[in-house]
């Protein structure tokens, strides 16, 4: 398959809620899930959303071993969550630095969610069910954002907070997500 073209913050197909996938055994899928492990594996993500490559279909993809750009973050399993549900298991919210490959060279302190509970379906549309917290639950709840059409800076509380990675983090290699 093939790395695409991530669209960036300003196309409206970023904006777009995504439909849902009713043929799990379509080749179609899985040249997308393809290009998508592609993509994000090339740009070093850690989560790619169907949207970001212009295809709106409810699809993420998410995975995190020993990442350069996220070096104290948990192990996430590689996943492909396809129409997903998210539930929130309290109230309590916490802020962290994110980027993303749609806004790149930027970071953003966001609130997310401590601990949910994700389901949905993976590529062969076997039922997934997992309840997470920490690094896990926010790249979850980021990546399926994109199937709202929300980018992480419409979560951002205060937009002193929101900047260019190398000013943000002089010190740092910083990348997006």
């Amino acid at each position: 398959m093939a790395s695409k073209l991530v669209l960036r913050m300003g196309d409206p197909r970023l904006l777009q809620r995504a439909e849902p996938i009713t043929n799990f055994d379509s080749p179609e899928l899985r040249v997308l899930l393809a290009d998508m492990r592609d993509t994000m594996h090339e740009l070093d993500g850690v989560g790619l959303a169907a949207p970001q490559i212009g295809v709106s279909l409810r699809v993420v993809i998410f995975e995190v071993n020993a990442n350069p750009r996220y070096p104290d973050a948990e192990s996430v399993p590689q996943t492909v969550l396809i129409n997903p549900i998210i539930t929130p298991l309290s109230d309590e919210m916490e802020e962290g630095w994110e980027g993303c490959l749609s806004v790149p060279g930027m970071r953003g302190l966001v609130p997310r969610y401590t601990r949910l509970r994700y389901q949905g379906r993976d590529e062969n549309g076997a039922v997934i069910d997992r309840t997470v917290s920490g690094f896990h639950a926010r790249v979850v709840q980021h990546e399926c954002d994109h199937l709202e059409g929300v980018l992480y800076p419409m979560r951002i509380r205060d937009m002193r907070n929101f900047g260019f990675s190398d000013v943000l983090f002089p010190n740092q290699n910083a990348q997006d997500e």
